[in-house]
């Protein structure tokens, strides 16, 4: 019966209306694709739909104690301890991890960026449905100030899941700021003179010299928890972005399985500087191995980072902000990661932070 609430109740947070203050940027019809599905209209697929071969894979032992995290339980309300420097960049960029997929980025010509701004708990009533089902909330992430976010220029979504598109921080953040998000996004703002961006695969923007282009992802979107309530489903696009200043790219993956999509990122834009690449929920009780398909384990995550020629990656999915969505606990991938960069024998640089840590690049 509760399913039925949810869904009822994912129904009417999903109500939208029309937009007078959105630009769309429309990119080539081939890498779009449509498919009439009469009640159900599915507008988007991904760029690689077939099942990936993965290059690595760990199977045994994929989790072991590291010296480098500390924790006052088993892999859970974590730090990592480890010594490590940013790697001398020199690139201009200020990255700060807020929690979960939430970045505040300053870039070098002065412009404050934030990505996929999530606060608090999902919207409501999936905040509900979530603790009635896991039996927890999540713990809140560091959050800049409202004076501090008084000066974000962009807010950049890279899709419209509960954990990356939230519409109690669009209200926090206001009108006076520009959203850059994917095709679709924009019916889903409140309609009171947002300043709203639509963007397609591959289509960029300028702003001054920093210039701003949506790539593909390997995902999905929705806003419907209930299997069989799919009205909405992949009916907004999902991506990733690449920011560019000068030549100095920061690459931000949003959620992503392992494709070639990769490979047609660096091709078309070269080699990426800062890499923020999600690491967590590749496997969960209820869907399998499915969740691999659209998130990349630590391994995936790392032989991406290779493919597009990372100067550094910085992990993000992981945390005691996160969710814990298809993870063993708060922490497991980033014990994950630590291990396959060893097992492996990565030279991909990857840098740690816990949540509300910043660095210069």
């Amino acid at each position: 019966m509760h399913y039925l609430i949810i869904g009822f109740g994912c129904l009417i947070l999903s109500a939208c209306g029309t937009h007078n203050n959105v630009q769309q940027v429309i990119q080539p019809q081939s890498v779009l694709s449509y498919q009439d599905m009469n009640v159900s209209v599915k507008r988007f697929k991904n760029l690689y739909p077939k099942k990936p071969q993965y290059p690595q894979n760990c199977t045994d032992h994929c989790y072991p104690k590291s010296p480098k995290i500390t924790c006052e339980a088993d892999s859970q309300q974590c730090q990592f301890i480890g010594k490590q420097n940013p790697p001398a960049l020199d690139l201009g960029f200020h990255v700060q991890w807020l929690g979960h997929a939430s970045f505040l980025i300053r870039s070098p010509n002065g412009s404050q960026l934030l990505f996929d701004p999530v606060s608090g708990q999902f919207d409501w009533p999936v905040n509900w449905a979530f603790w009635l089902k896991e039996g927890f909330n999540r713990q809140l992430p560091y959050w800049p100030t409202q004076a501090e976010l008084a000066q974000t220029d962009l807010v950049l979504y890279s899709h419209i899941h509960y954990d990356h598109f939230n519409k109690d921080d669009i209200a926090l953040l206001g009108q006076n700021t520009e959203y850059v998000v994917p095709l679709g996004l924009a019916a889903h703002f409140p309609d009171k003179g947002y300043k709203i961006n639509e963007m397609a695969w591959f289509s960029s923007i300028q702003r001054g010299d920093l210039t701003l282009h949506f790539v593909p992802a390997h995902h999905f979107s929705n806003r419907i928890w209930v299997p069989y309530l799919y009205e909405d489903d992949n009916t907004t696009l999902w991506g990733g972005w690449v920011v560019e200043y000068q030549g100095k790219r920061l690459f931000f993956a949003g959620d992503t399985g392992y494709s070639p999509h990769f490979s047609t990122i660096q091709d078309t834009y070269g080699d990426m500087d800062i890499c923020l690449l999600p690491i967590a929920s590749y496997y969960h009780k209820e869907h399998g191995n499915w969740y691999r398909y659209v998130h990349t384990t630590p391994e995936d995550a790392l032989a991406a980072a290779k493919t597009l020629n990372c100067k550094v990656m910085i992990p993000w999915g992981f945390g005691n902000a996160s969710w814990q969505m298809g993870d063993h606990s708060s922490h497991s991938a980033l014990y994950r990661l630590l291990h396959m960069h060893k097992t492996l024998e990565s030279d991909v640089p990857i840098y740690i932070m816990n949540e509300g840590e910043h660095t210069q690049l």
